[in-house]
C-alpha cells in the first residue's frame, strides 16, 4: 500500500525533542533498504504559498497557505509498506516525528480517479 507521508513542522516542540530526534540519514537508510521509500519533496517556505481557487467564476489567487494555522506543511514522502503497521514504524523513525508531525494518509490512485478496485 503507498502512503504519503505529510511532514508538518509544529512550532510548539521542546529542545529536548529536537535533540532526540534520529538523524535523517540514519532514516533513508532505513526505508531505503527496506524498498519502502519512493519520493520526498520538501517545500519552500510558508511564506512562499500562495492558495487558487474559484469562486462564482472568479478566480482568486491570495498570498499564504490554505489554512490559518501556526503549524505549516514542510513536505512529504511517498512510501510503500506491506501493512499500516509498517509506515507507522516508517513515520516513527523519522526525524520529524520528533520535532512536528506526520500525517499518514494511504493513497488513493495514480494518473486519474480510481473510485472502485477490483
Amino acid at each position: 500500500m503507498k502512503y504519503v507521508m505529510m511532514i508538518v513542522l509544529d512550532p510548539e516542540h521542546s529542545a529536548e525533542d529536537e535533540a532526540n530526534a534520529p538523524d535523517i540519514d540514519e532514516w533513508f537508510t532505513y526505508a531505503e533498504e527496506r524498498g519502502q521509500y519512493d519520493l520526498g519533496v520538501r517545500l519552500q517556505e510558508r511564506s512562499d504559498a500562495r492558495t487558487v481557487r474559484v469562486r462564482d467564476g472568479r478566480l482568486m489567487v491570495t498570498d499564504g497557505p490554505f489554512a490559518e494555522t501556526r503549524e505549516t506543511l514542510a513536505g512529504f514522502a511517498l512510501i510503500e509498506t506491506d501493512t499500516f503497521e509498517e509506515a507507522v514504524e516508517l513515520a516513527r523513525r523519522n526525524p520529524a516525528s520528533h520535532w512536528g508531525r506526520i500525517e499518514l494518509r494511504p493513497v488513493h490512485s495514480f494518473g486519474g480517479p480510481i473510485l472502485e478496485q477490483e
